[in-house]
């Protein structure tokens, strides 16, 4: 059934055949592909990322299996988190939300070898930035681990570790950001299966490195980071057929001076911390993190990967759907469509966010020991997982708004906005950091995260309004009326169905999964269920 689904979804995706050559003369007879409605897009992405977001929790199964919350983790962690983030800052963050509006403006306006031409000369230029960046940093890897973890720096054999795998997960940068542009054009005319399947390959490839490879190499978890190596290999190699087909496959060219690559540029700079202060606070408390006791670096990462499960699976699918879309609307002039689909992505992320912040809150411990209580995780461990997770869902539902309002800045060309606020949050955070670190420890870094995305998403939100980009569309009361009774029933719910926590801690892991899937089950029937007969409808939540 699956398989049938995935080839269904790539089928529906991809161009029935190549792009023809238009004359560069003709922009105003092409006949433009009829975008597939939000709801369906949003869907396709949700469902692929679904699949690879069940499979990085069966890969941090198999780590915490393996690797539990020791030193070899803790170094591993940092060394695959810093090439990670600087490709969510940079990749799928500054320059995707530069390149998408760009490459929409030029697919409204100009013609297909202009396009091609765009594509060839930012193709060059990125390459050859990311090349020059990635082999700086292959040399300098025990700076940047000092850097980004200077806690270890007491800890010799921790560092030198952290460093030695930094050396090869850092090139998994290069390679997963030229796949996040190919993943940009091929989301720019609608085919977003093909990026969202791709980070599938990411887990397989680490879980297959940690069962075969873990035994042969003479540091076990070294494996984890040849693992990421070659994931950012097959991760960039799966997407090129689609290119082809879609008849943009780059020829790199460097080319500083084209129009759109300065234009995109120019975006870049200031988007780096309006699309990113999330993951910049996330660093920041790893940097933090690195100082207090061993373990923590690892409680704070797997609670943070169950916290981007829901935003992962709903928040970026939403946002990566309306991109493209409101950077159309925005070339069109179309200013009431431009609004409607913002509110439309605002009520999505509410259906989806609230129930699952709430569930995250509720279920804290048994999730973390349903998930990872196996092998080398501890009691202990469990516990203090827990704690961070509790504090991230505290702001799971300012994450996922910030993902789908900072696309209203960016597709109308606005990084300077974003900018502010993102100054604005990360001081915030900074300061939130500082205050509670010590009451709280590793939790308290995670507090502080939430408690920051929650002022940049309100900043964000009184932005759009004031600019008039976002206005409410009718219904508004009564939505929240019908969100309110159906979460009081899915909180009903698990309340009654949950057990103590020492029950989850004495379980065996075949009856953990059990009792957490009849839970989930109930919770998501009981939700969903409760919304119907409050008058919710699918045909509410569809739009072009």
């Amino acid at each position: 059934m699956l398989p049938s689904l995935i080839g269904i979804g790539f089928y529906q995706q991809l161009p029935r055949a190549p792009m023809s050559p238009e004359p560069e003369s003709s922009t105003e007879n092409k006949t433009l592909p009829k975008a597939p409605g939000l709801l369906r897009s949003s869907g396709v992405v949700g469902s692929m990322t679904m699949l690879s977001r069940v499979l990085g929790l069966v890969r941090d199964m198999v780590i915490a299996r393996y690797f539990g919350a020791g030193a070899g983790a803790d170094a591993f962690f940092v060394a695959f988190k810093i090439p990670n983030f600087l490709r969510r800052l940079f990749a799928e963050g500054a320059f995707s939300q530069a390149f998408v509006p760009v490459l929409s403006s030029y697919r409204e306006r100009q013609s297909v070898s202009d396009v091609k031409h765009l594509v060839d000369a930012v193709a060059g230029t990125l390459g050859m930035i990311l090349l020059a960046v990635t082999l700086l940093a292959v040399l300098g890897s025990p700076v940047l681990t000092a850097v980004f973890a200077p806690g270890f720096l007491d800890d010799q054999a921790k560092f030198s570790m952290a460093s030695e795998m930094l050396r090869i997960t850092f090139p998994y940068l290069l390679l997963i950001s030229l796949t996040a542009f190919a993943g940009a054009i091929l989301n720019s005319y609608d085919r977003f299966a093909v990026p969202a399947f791709t980070p599938v390959l990411l887990n397989l490839s680490m879980i297959a490195a940690a069962v075969f490879l873990t035994p042969i190499m003479a540091e076990p978890v070294m494996a984890l980071a040849w693992g990421v190596f070659i994931a950012g290999a097959l991760q960039l190699f799966f997407q090129l057929p689609f290119l082809m087909r879609l008849g943009l496959m780059p020829r790199p060219r460097i080319d500083y001076h084209h129009e759109g690559v300065q234009r995109i540029l120019k975006l870049m700079a200031p988007a780096l911390f309006g699309v990113s202060v999330s993951q910049i606070n996330l660093l920041l408390d790893t940097v933090l993190a690195s100082f207090l006791q061993t373990g923590s670096v690892s409680w704070l990462y797997y609670s943070d990967r169950l916290s981007e499960l829901p935003l992962g699976v709903f928040g970026i699918a939403i946002a990566t759907v309306i991109l493209p879309s409101l950077s159309r609307k925005h070339a069109a002039a179309s200013s009431d469509q431009f609004a409607a689909t913002l509110d439309w992505a605002v009520r999505t992320v509410l259906l989806i966010g609230v129930p699952a912040a709430l569930a995250l809150a509720l279920l804290a411990e048994p999730l973390i020991a349903t998930l990872f209580h196996y092998g080398e995780v501890t009691n202990r461990d469990v516990l203090m997982s827990a704690q961070s997770l509790r504090a991230y869902s505290a702001g799971l539902l300012a994450f996922m708004l910030i993902k789908v309002l900072a696309p209203g800045f960016f597709a109308r060309e606005d990084t300077r906005t974003p900018v502010k606020i993102g100054v604005i949050a990360m001081v915030a955070n900074m300061v939130f950091n500082l205050a509670l670190i010590v009451p709280l420890a590793h939790a308290g870094l995670a507090l502080a995260t939430s408690l920051s995305a929650w002022l940049n998403g309100f900043l964000l939100w009184r932005g759009l309004r004031r600019e008039g980009a976002w206005s409410s569309q009718p219904g508004w009361p009564v939505f929240m009326l019908r969100l309110l009774l159906a979460n009081a029933v899915l909180a009903g719910i698990i309340l009654w169905l949950n057990g103590p926590v020492s029950e989850w801690l004495a379980m065996d892991g075949y009856r953990r999964a059990l009792d957490m899937t009849v839970m989930v089950a109930a919770g998501v029937g009981g939700y969903f269920a409760a919304l119907v007969l409050v008058g919710v409808r699918v045909r509410h939540f569809r739009q072009r």
